[in-house]
C-alpha cells in the first residue's frame, strides 16, 4: 500500500500506462470533473464528480443524498467506453460524442452510471484511472483488502465523525461518535481514554493518529486477552512455540511449522521490539484473530475442491430464472448486463425466452407482460463474451421457445456463429450413452436446453410438430396481458395504473422483516392489484378508453386463485381444484391441457432441434419413471412442492439418473424466491431463482455454491447419488453418521444499529441478540438463540453454547443472524451463511455480510455421532475424569468461566465449596473497556419445545423458564473444561476454576456427571 493507502501498481495493467500518466490520472479525478448524468426519463443532471482523497469511492456533488452519494471502488463491476448502455440507447436523440460518453456499472444489480464530459480526454481519464483502481483491487490478497478496508472504514469514521471539518475531534464529536457506534460507556472512563490519547500540544482536540491510539484502547478485546494468556502460561504475550501449540489444539491445524509461526509474528505484531524477540503480543494477536487466517470459512473452499468428473446429475448447479428480467415479472426493464453479471456470479443455467420481433430478429423478454425487450442476438453475444471469464465449467443455455420457423432458423443459426466451438459435443456422444458427460468432460462448452423433434419423423424433416404445454411463459391462459404489442394509450393506462400499485407495494414489504420472506404476502400484492385495476379499468372502460381483452385478462383470474395460489410457503400442498387441475394439465402429462382439450402443440424447426443434444426438455410428468439420461423435466413451484411432500423418494430417485429444473410460481410477480433447500433436499439440480430479488433465499444460494469455488456446480452426498432414503423422517439415514455441530458465541464487535433504524446513527444503543439457524433436512431444521446484552453493540458478550445434531450435514447451511430486541418485537441487523462444510473449527470471527466491522466471535466443535448417542464422543472427558475421580473433577471449571461476568455461583454446582477469591479475570473485566453490558436472563428451551414456541420465546419467557425448570426437574451437578483444551494443560497449570453461571449442562463442554 502507498501513503495514500491505494493499491500497489499492477504491473500488468501499467505494462501500457505509465507510472507518471496514471498518478496524473489520480490526480485530475481528485481535483474533480464536471460531467452530464443521464438517468431514465429526464435530460441529464450536470454535477461534480470527484474521486476521495483515499481512492476509496467516487462522490458528487451537489445531491439530496449528501454524504451517502458515493460508490465505493469496491462495488464497481466494469467501466465501459462509448454509447453503449440502455440508458444511453434511450436518448439516442441527444447529441452526444461517443468518445465523451462512458458508464460505470455497480453494486449486485450492475446498475449503471452514465456520465457525459465535455471533451474525450477527461473521458479517458477517468476510465483509465478507474481501471487502474479496479485492477488493483483484483490483485489484492485477502489479508490485503482487509487491511484497506480497515483502514479507510478508519478515516471515514474520523471523517464523519469530525463535524467541522477542521481535521481534529473534541471530547463531544467522540461522545456523539461512541453513541453511533454503540458503545455503551460511563463519561468518565472516555474521558480517561481521550486524554491518555490526546499526546500533542493540540491539547483538547485528537488527529486522525491520536485517535487510532485512542480507537485501540476502547477497543481492547478481553476474550482474545485471555485466550492468549491461557496458552502464554498468564504471561501478556505469545512465544512462537506457544503459538504453534494454540494453532494445533484449538484451530486444529496438524502441520504447523516454527516457520510458519515466526511468519505471522512478522505479519501481524506492530512492535518491532517483539518481532524481533519472535513474540506476539495483544495487538499482534488480535490482529491476526480478525484476519482471513482466522474467518469462519474455509479458505481451501475459495478454490475447486470437489470431484468434477461424475455425470451432471450428480451435482447442484447454479440456475436463473428470467435471467435477463432487472426487476419485477411485469413492468421491469430486460437487459442484456443481467446475464454478464449471473454468469459472473457463478450461475451457469440461464434462461432466454424468445419470441418473434421486427425485421425478422427474435426478441427476448417475458411474454404477456410489459416488460422490456431486448434481441436475442445481443442476448447470445454477452453470454459468448461472459460465460467463461471466472470459470471454465459448462454452461446451460435454457431457451424458451415461441418463436415461428422463421425465427427459429434465426435463433440457430445466432447460436452456431456465435458460440461456433463451444457447441460441439460430438466425441462425448460416443461415450457411454447410459449417463450424462461430466462437468470436467465439457469445460468450455455451452449446451442447450430445448425441444427436440421426436424421433420417429425422418431426417429429411425440416420441421415437426412438439408439445408446447410446459412453455415457460409460466403463466395461467387467463393471467396474461393480451395484445401486450400494441402501443397506445390503452397500453399505456394500464401500465401506469399496474406500476403505481406494484410500486407502493413493494416498498410497504421492504418495511417489513427482511429475514421473513411471508411477512409481505403476495396474497396483498394481487389483491390489492386486483381490486385497484379493477377500479380503475372499469372506469376508463365506460370511456371507452381500453379494450376488454386488455383491461380483463390480466386480472380476471386472480380472485377466484388467490386465496389458493398466493401460498408460497414450502411446507403448503396446495389441494383446491386449481391445484388439480394445474398438475394434470400444463405439467401432468396427461392427454389433456389444464382447459380440458387436446395438448398443444408447436412447430419446431430442425436446424434448432439438432443443436439440443445432452439437455431435452420433456412434458413434465405425474409419474417419475424412467426415461432417457438427456430429458430434462421442468416443475413449476407449485407442482414441485406436491411432489417433494408426497413421492420425495420417488423425485430423488428421478434426479439420480436425470436432471429436473424448479422454477418460482408465475405468481411471485414481484420477483420473490421460494426456498430452494427443499427441492435441494430431494436432490434437483436446476433450482432457478430470481438473482435479481436481494435478500434470504439469494443469500442461501450464495451459500451454497461458496462450497466448491463458487463455480456453480456442487457435488450432491452420496446418498443422494445412489440408494434410496425419505428426506422427510425422523431418522432419514440410520446408518450414515450424523455429526454434533457445537457453537459457543462467545463476543460481538462493532455491530451497527439496524439499517432501516427511523433514527439512523441518533437512534438508541442496540439489545443485540444471536440467532442460529440450521437450514438442511426437515429433521435439522431449528434456530437457537443467545440472551440479550443489553445497550451495547461495540461489544456485547454472550459466552453461550449452542448444539445441534445433523443427519446429512453436506447439504446443511448454517446461517448467524445478529438481531437487536426490541420491547415490541425484533429488528434484523445483519446476517453470514455458510455451508456446514465450509465452517472451519476452532476459535473464528464469522463477519457479517456486507459490513466491513462488525462480527461475531465463535467457538466451533464438530463430533461424529454413531447411532442413537454416544457418550464418549458427546463427552470425552466422561470416561477420563470418572477414573480421576470426582473431587480431582470438581476444582475444574472450562475455558468458558474465565468469560463469566459475575462470580456468582450456582448452588446445585457449588454445594460444599468454599468462595473463591476474586480472579484475575474479573479485575480484568473491572478494568477494561470491553466490560459487557448487564444481560437479560437467559430461557433455556426443553427439547419437545416446537419451532412455534421458540419464536414465542420474546413474549412469554419467564413463565416458560418455570415450565422447563418443571420438566427438567432436579439436575445432577456438572463440572466443565473447554471442548478442545487438552486435559493434562489444565491439571498443570493448577488454576483454581468456578463453574459457569447458568445452571444447566453446557452442551458444548466435555461434562461430568458427578452423583450428589
Amino acid at each position: 500500500m502507498d501513503g495514500h493507502g491505494s493499491p500497489q501498481y499492477c504491473r500488468h495493467f501499467l505494462a501500457d500506462n505509465s507510472t507518471f500518466h496514471v498518478e496524473r490520472c489520480m490526480s485530475v479525478m481528485q481535483s474533480g470533473t464536471q460531467m452530464v448524468k443521464l438517468k431514465n426519463g429526464s435530460k441529464g443532471l450536470v454535477r461534480l464528480f470527484y474521486l476521495d482523497e483515499h481512492r476509496s469511492c467516487i462522490r458528487w456533488r451537489p445531491s439530496r443524498k449528501s454524504e451517502k452519494a458515493k460508490i465505493t471502488i469496491d462495488s464497481l463491476y466494469k467501466v465501459t467506453e462509448g454509447r453503449q448502455s440502455d440508458i444511453f440507447h434511450r436518448h439516442a436523440d441527444g447529441n452526444f460524442d461517443s468518445s465523451c460518453c462512458f458508464t460505470i456499472y455497480h453494486g449486485n444489480h450492475m446498475e449503471s452510471l452514465d456520465l457525459v464530459t465535455s471533451n474525450a480526454e477527461e473521458a479517458r481519464t477517468w476510465v483509465t484511472g478507474l481501471r487502474y483502481l479496479m485492477a488493483g483491487i483484483s490483485d489484492e490478497d485477502s489479508l490485503a483488502k482487509r487491511q484497506r478496508t480497515h483502514d479507510q472504514w478508519m478515516k471515514q469514521t474520523f471523517e464523519e465523525a469530525d463535524k467541522n471539518g477542521d481535521g481534529l475531534l473534541n471530547i463531544d464529536e467522540i461522545y456523539q461518535l461512541l453513541h453511533k457506534m454503540n458503545v455503551n460507556l460511563p463519561r468518565r472512563k472516555v474521558k480517561q481514554m481521550f486524554q491518555e490519547a490526546d499526546t500533542d500540544d493540540q491539547q483538547g482536540t485528537l488527529t486522525f493518529e491520536e485517535f487510532s491510539v485512542f480507537y485501540r484502547m476502547m477497543s481492547l478485546r478481553r476474550d482474545l486477552f485471555l485466550l492468549l494468556m491461557c496458552f502464554s502460561e498468564k504471561k501478556d504475550q505469545l512465544t512462537a512455540e506457544e503459538l504453534g501449540n494454540f494453532l494445533r489444539v484449538e484451530q486444529k491445524m496438524p502441520n504447523v511449522t516454527a516457520e510458519y509461526c515466526l511468519e505471522i509474528i512478522d505479519k501481524f505484531e506492530v512492535s518491532e521490539e517483539n518481532k524481533q524477540k519472535g513474540i506476539l503480543g495483544i495487538e499482534g494477536f488480535t490482529n491476526f484473530m480478525r484476519s482471513p487466517a482466522c474467518d469462519v470459512f474455509n479458505p481451501l473452499h475459495n478454490e475447486v475442491n470437489q470431484d468434477m468428473d461424475q455425470p451432471l446429475c450428480n451435482y447442484f448447479v447454479a440456475s436463473s430464472h428470467n435471467t435477463y428480467l432487472t426487476g419485477d415479472q411485469l413492468l421491469s426493464h430486460s437487459k442484456t448486463d443481467m446475464y454478464a453479471w449471473v454468469l459472473q456470479a457463478g450461475c451457469r443455467c440461464v434462461e432466454v425466452d424468445c419470441w418473434d420481433g421486427p425485421d425478422g430478429e427474435p426478441m427476448v423478454q417475458h411474454g404477456y407482460t410489459l416488460t422490456s425487450k431486448i434481441t436475442f442476438k445481443s442476448v447470445i453475444e454477452t453470454i459468448n463474451k461472459y460465460a467463461f471469464v471466472n470459470n471454465e465449467y459448462p454452461i446451460i443455455l435454457s431457451i424458451e421457445n415461441h418463436c415461428s420457423i422463421q425465427q427459429q432458423k434465426k435463433i440457430a443459426q445466432h447460436l452456431k456463429e456465435i458460440f461456433k466451438e463451444k457447441l460441439d459435443v460430438g466425441e462425448l456422444l460416443t461415450r457411454d450413452s447410459k449417463q450424462l458427460p461430466s462437468p470436467n468432460s465439457l469445460k468450455g462448452k455451452i449446451l442447450i436446453k430445448g425441444k427436440r423433434l421426436p424421433s420417429y419423423l425422418s431426417a429429411d424433416a425440416e420441421e415437426g410438430e412438439v408439445s408446447d404445454d410446459d412453455s415457460a411463459d409460466e403463466i395461467e391462459d387467463d393471467f396474461k396481458l393480451k395484445n401486450s404489442t400494441s402501443n397506445g394509450p390503452t397500453q399505456h393506462l394500464v401500465e401506469s395504473h399496474i406500476r403505481k400499485k406494484l410500486d407502493s407495494l413493494l416498498k410497504e414489504s421492504q418495511i417489513g422483516d427482511k429475514e421473513d420472506t411471508d411477512s409481505f404476502s403476495i396474497r396483498a400484492l394481487l389483491r390489492a392489484t386486483h381490486e385497484g385495476l379493477h377500479k380503475n379499468l372499469r372506469k376508463n372502460s365506460k370511456e371507452g378508453g381500453l379494450k376488454k381483452s386488455q383491461s380483463r385478462s390480466f386480472i380476471s383470474n386472480l380472485k377466484q386463485k388467490r386465496h389458493s395460489k398466493s401460498r408460497l410457503k414450502c411446507q403448503s400442498v396446495d389441494t383446491d381444484e386449481d391445484g388439480q387441475q394445474e398438475a394434470s394439465g400444463k405439467e401432468g402429462g396427461g392427454q389433456f391441457n389444464r382447459s380440458g382439450g387436446r395438448r398443444r402443440t408447436m412447430k419446431l424447426s430442425r436446424d434448432l432441434s439438432d443443436l439440443v443434444v445432452f439437455t431435452n426438455s420433456v412434458v413434465s410428468q405425474e409419474c417419475l419413471d424412467e426415461g432417457s439420461v438427456v430429458n430434462v423435466l421442468s416443475f413449476s413451484e407449485t407442482r414441485a412442492q406436491q411432489l417433494v411432500h408426497h413421492r420425495a423418494e420417488q423425485f430423488l430417485t428421478f434426479n439420480q439418473r436425470q436432471l429436473s429444473r424448479i422454477y418460482p410460481s408465475a405468481y411471485r410477480i414481484d420477483s420473490s424466491n421460494f426456498n430452494p433447500q427443499t427441492y435441494w433436499n430431494v436432490g434437483s439440480q436446476l433450482v432457478a431463482l430470481n438473482y435479481q430479488t436481494e435478500g434470504r433465499m439469494m443469500q442461501l444460494n450464495k451459500a451454497k455454491f461458496m462450497v466448491n469455488g463458487g463455480i456453480g456446480y456442487v457435488l450432491k452426498p452420496p446418498p443422494m447419488c445412489k440408494g434410496s432414503f425419505n428426506p422427510y423422517s425422523d431418522d432419514p439415514l440410520p446408518a450414515y453418521p450424523k455429526k454434533q455441530l457445537v457453537l459457543k458465541i462467545i463476543s460481538g464487535q462493532q455491530l451497527p444499529k439496524p439499517p432501516d433504524s427511523m433514527l439512523g446513527d441518533r437512534g438508541e444503543i442496540i439489545d443485540p441478540f444471536v440467532e442460529v439457524e440450521i437450514i438442511g433436512l426437515p429433521v435439522d431444521c431449528c434456530k437457537e438463540q443467545t440472551r440479550v446484552v443489553d445497550d451495547n453493540g461495540f461489544n456485547p458478550v454472550w459466552e453461550e453454547t449452542l448444539s445441534f445434531t445433523l443427519h446429512m450435514p453436506e447439504i446443511t447451511l448454517v446461517r448467524f443472524l445478529v438481531w437487536d430486541h426490541d420491547p415490541i418485537g425484533r429488528d434484523f441487523v445483519g446476517q453470514r451463511t455458510v455451508a456446514f462444510s465450509s465452517l472451519m473449527p476452532g476459535y473464528r470471527h464469522v463477519y457479517l455480510e456486507g459490513m466491513t466491522e462488525a462480527s461475531i466471535f465463535v467457538h466451533i466443535s464438530v463430533h461424529d455421532i454413531y447411532g442413537k448417542w454416544s457418550p464418549l464422543v458427546l463427552n470425552p472427558s466422561y470416561t477420563i475424569l470418572h477414573f480421576l475421580g470426582a473431587n480431582k473433577g470438581r476444582q475444574l471449571r472450562g475455558f468458558r468461566g474465565l468469560f463469566s461476568k459475575s462470580s456468582k455461583c450456582s448452588v446445585d454446582t457449588h454445594i460444599g465449596v468454599p468462595p473463591r477469591k476474586r480472579s484475575i479475570s474479573n479485575h480484568l473485566l473491572r478494568r477494561t473497556a470491553s466490560a459487557p453490558a448487564k444481560g437479560r436472563k437467559k430461557t433455556k428451551m426443553a427439547l419437545s419445545e416446537t419451532a412455534l414456541d421458540r419464536d414465542r420465546k420474546d413474549s412469554n419467557g419467564d413463565l416458560k423458564q418455570q415450565a422447563v425448570e418443571r420438566r427438567v426437574g432436579p439436575r445432577m451437578a456438572l463440572q466443565h473444561r473447554p471442548a478442545s483444551m487438552p486435559l493434562d494443560k489444565l491439571l498443570q497449570s493448577r488454576l483454581t476454576l468456578s463453574s459457569p453461571e447458568t445452571d444447566g449442562p453446557d452442551p458444548g463442554a466435555d461434562t461430568i456427571i458427578v452423583e450428589n
